[in-house]
């Protein structure tokens, strides 16, 4: 008796099993049979994007199932303190401390240029004392505890001598390479600021190894630790565990040329599309590390300029942005272009999807007067109707010895925080430090404390006494 619960399924099931049915149970064993052949033969020419995402799943599941902790790291310059302040974040002084004195085998460190000594001025500053202090504990490190420091580090030149590595590397402290961007990609500098102590913490973020930046510079940074996953991940952007090939530490050797396929060790599942799915602090998070140029970008990594477009499109309410410097042109070529893929995309976020915009920008004696014009141009978007975008200065205060320090004195802050997304980068946000220059940022997605946290020390910034208006 053939079955008929509902009238329209089951003229559709007489039509399908019954004696005159297309379907007969003895095709059964061969459709098995066609069904695993096909998968057979198709699986391996899947898509590799698929094929990524399945794989990443299962690491994933398999090795990165931690409670990440990420801490905001602060620089304050000294004689700077808030009317009405609550947050206190860890010094950097103190964590670079911290870091160096709890090392047991490995310090590699990313960095601009090395002043920690007051080896660039004739003159006592104040504040030089804590800068002593790390370089005489790294040279104790790499020359008393055994300790393997490695350091790659931009390349020397007239005005940025280096001279505190050439002390580390003569002593026998540290290995030193320097790495000639010039040379690799036709301009820039590696303008990383990245430690890593024992492949097991890191910290990055806007703060150079520079006194100044331990006393005299407002710098804004990540401590990240019980993080094995994305620190391996990290590392991979200055070296790679267990290989000879490396991506910065390669970079610094001689006749070094970037390769035209990275080998597939230095490849990362962690990226824009598939972040590493983890904790922090306790809270469900996505996270990845991104990288500039595109040339430093094995298979897997998103660039540093697309995980900033990925962030910002992906804001739903708000965009606060604080970075030293907010230009759309290429500044340091020989001849300046315009460069408006940021501007552009801000732009379109405060028209087309009225997400409100807030950019705090550095305001000293090196501030271009090229840039007012530019920041102007954006708040004048606030004209149109439920648009805001909104601008204002950040002035760090001196008194008159501190205005006689050289490069200092400054908000040298790389973030942006939105509604749903915090990222932390070493890279200010002209078109330069994204085309040729190396850089890197850290992006944590969701409901994460340290979202909270990052808008919490905006907020504080922007609504402080050292933020001003625009000038009219």
């Amino acid at each position: 008796m053939l079955r008929t619960d509902h009238d329209d399924f089951g003229d559709r099931y007489n039509e399908m099993w019954g004696q005159k049915g297309w379907f007969k149970p003895s095709c059964v064993p061969i459709t098995i049979i066609l069904v695993l052949i096909v998968l057979v033969v198709l699986l391996p020419l899947l898509d590799a994007a698929e094929k990524r995402s399945a794989l990443h799943s299962a690491f994933q599941s398999a090795l990165c199932n931690q409670n990440c902790s990420f801490r905001l790291v602060e620089s304050i310059p000294e004689n700077m303190s808030y009317k009405n302040n609550t947050i206190n974040n860890p010094s950097t002084f103190d964590v670079w401390s911290d870091m160096i004195s709890s090392a047991h085998k490995t310090i590699e460190i990313a960095s601009f240029y090395w002043t920690l000594r007051n080896s660039d001025v004739v003159t006592t500053y104040p504040g030089m004392k804590q800068g002593e202090a790390v370089f005489n504990a790294l040279l104790d490190a790499g020359k008393n505890r055994g300790i393997s420091i490695k350091i790659a580090q931009s390349q020397p030149s007239q005005t940025s001598p280096n001279i505190d590595t050439e002390i580390l590397a003569k002593k026998g402290a540290a290995k030193v390479r320097s790495v000639n961007m010039l040379k690799l990609v036709g301009g820039g500098v590696l303008h990383t600021k990245l430690w890593i102590i024992d492949r097991s913490l890191v910290y990055v973020g806007s703060a150079n190894t520079d006194w100044r930046s331990l006393t005299q510079v407002k710098e804004m940074g990540l401590f990240i630790s019980n993080c094995s996953c994305l620190v391996h991940d990290i590392s991979k952007i200055f070296d790679v565990i267990y290989t000879v090939l490396q991506v910065y530490w390669s970079m610094g050797l001689e006749n070094a040329e970037i390769p035209d396929k990275w080998p597939d060790s230095l490849a990362t599942q962690f990226n824009a599309i598939t972040p590493l799915i983890t904790n922090v602090n306790y809270n469900p998070a996505a996270v990845y590390v991104s990288s500039s140029p595109p040339q430093f970008c094995p298979l897997g990594r998103t660039t540093d300029i697309g995980s900033i477009l990925d962030v910002i499109q992906k804001a739903d309410h708000f965009i606060y942005i604080a970075v030293m410097d907010y230009i759309p042109m290429m500044i340091y070529s020989s001849k300046p272009t315009f460069w408006p893929v940021i501007d552009n995309a801000l732009r379109a976020m405060a028209i087309d999807h009225r997400v409100e915009v807030r950019l705090l920008i550095s305001s000293w004696n090196h501030t271009r007067r090229d840039e007012i014009f530019f920041l102007k141009s954006l708040e004048n978007l606030s004209g149109l109707k439920g648009v805001r975008v909104k601008v204002k200065l950040f002035v760090v205060p001196s008194d008159e010895e501190e205005k006689k320090i050289p490069f200092a004195r400054v908000n040298h802050n790389k973030y942006m925080v939105t509604d749903n997304i915090a990222y932390v980068g070493t890279s200010n946000w002209s078109g330069d430090y994204f085309t040729n220059t190396a850089g890197l940022g850290v992006i944590i997605e969701g409901n994460s404390d340290i979202r909270d946290q990052l808008e919490a020390v905006f907020l504080r910034d922007w609504n402080s006494e050292f933020a001003f208006p625009l000038p009219s």
